[in-house]
């Protein structure tokens, strides 16, 4: 220390000064480009919200479904851009104040190669039920069919999905696990009816009680407002083996389409009674032959045990 000089000692320092300054300057500017950038994280994603529950329809903005739905979705984009920026914003700090992060990324990659190949199935599900609610094909409330299985959604999660069915079982899917999802209630549902009518009866004359029906069914008070558009008789639909199918469709309201079914078919079929339609089914014959005697029969004593019964001594 004695044989360096004063001046020498102040061009270090000075050195080390600048160097100091300029890291902090650096990082400081890594700083602000980064909430920079968390700021336009957070108003794109709020716009982003506004445009998912204007993209819904007006039944879901009332209910509150389409803000719960926004709110998931934005939420997760929020927390996924906000990571990746604080991520970006901390490597590049590291970096430039001289130390070396590669130690640490390898760290970190084995790391989460580990953690990816032990939870692949919960990040198969977290990525099926994002773009379920993204793309909103289900929603709570629906009555839906998944995997062959059917009932009404329940609840909704990024990992699961549950039905209930009508004997009140609920039926949980993990999302990654889904293969066929079929929405029964999306927008507006039908009621599909095959009616079957005796070859002998006149099909237009049929038809037309099928639409009077209809029509006076969407003329009830109760009934008329579950109905969106009249009755569609679309006409013979098959030469089934003792009748003719005739196809009609009512389409109705989501979930409407129980009710509507069962009270067009209690008044379908007392019209046709009314007007002497005929709705065919299997009919059976027996046919006997004529009444016979019983036959008679005659207990014969066998002879062999006859004779022995004499040639046996007496003992009384």
């Amino acid at each position: 220390m004695s044989g360096v000089s004063l001046e020498t000692i102040g061009a270090w320092l000075l050195a080390i000064s600048t160097t100091v300054g300029m890291a902090s300057l650096r990082v400081g500017l890594v700083l602000l480009l980064g909430y920079m950038g968390i700021r336009f994280v957070r108003l794109g994603v709020q716009q982003l919200e506004r445009v998912i529950i204007l993209a819904s329809d007006a039944k879901d903005q009332q209910s509150g479904n389409a803000l719960k739905r926004a709110a998931t979705l934005t939420g997760i984009l929020r927390t996924i851009a906000l990571t990746a920026i604080w991520a970006i914003v901390v490597i590049e700090s590291l970096q430039l104040v001289g130390l070396n992060i590669a130690p640490i990324l390898a760290g970190a990659g084995i790391l989460g190669l580990a953690v990816g190949f032990g939870a692949q199935n919960l990040v198969r599900d977290l990525i099926s039920g994002f773009f379920i609610i993204l793309e909103d094909q289900i929603r709570l409330g629906d009555v839906a069919v998944i995997n062959g299985t059917g009932g009404l959604v329940e609840t909704i999660t990024f990992r699961t999905i549950s039905l209930r069915d009508f004997s009140g079982v609920v039926h949980i899917f993990p999302n990654g696990a889904i293969t066929s999802l079929s929405n029964m209630t999306k927008e507006w549902s039908a009621f599909v009816l095959d009616m079957g009518v005796g070859y002998h009866e006149d099909i237009d004359r049929v038809v037309e009680v099928m639409k009077t029906v209809g029509e006076d069914l969407r003329q009830d008070r109760q009934f008329g407002p579950m109905m969106i558009e009249p009755i569609e008789v679309v006409g013979v639909e098959n030469f089934a083996d003792s009748a003719v199918t005739l196809r009609a469709r009512i389409k109705t309201k989501p979930l409407e389409q129980w009710n509507i079914g069962r009270e067009y078919r209690r008044r379908l079929k007392k019209a046709f009674d009314a007007q002497g339609i005929e709705i065919p089914f299997p009919h059976r014959t027996f046919s006997f032959g004529a009444a016979t005697d019983p036959l008679k029969v005659e207990l014969v004593p066998d002879r062999a045990a006859r004779s022995l019964n004499q040639d046996r001594p007496s003992f009384e």
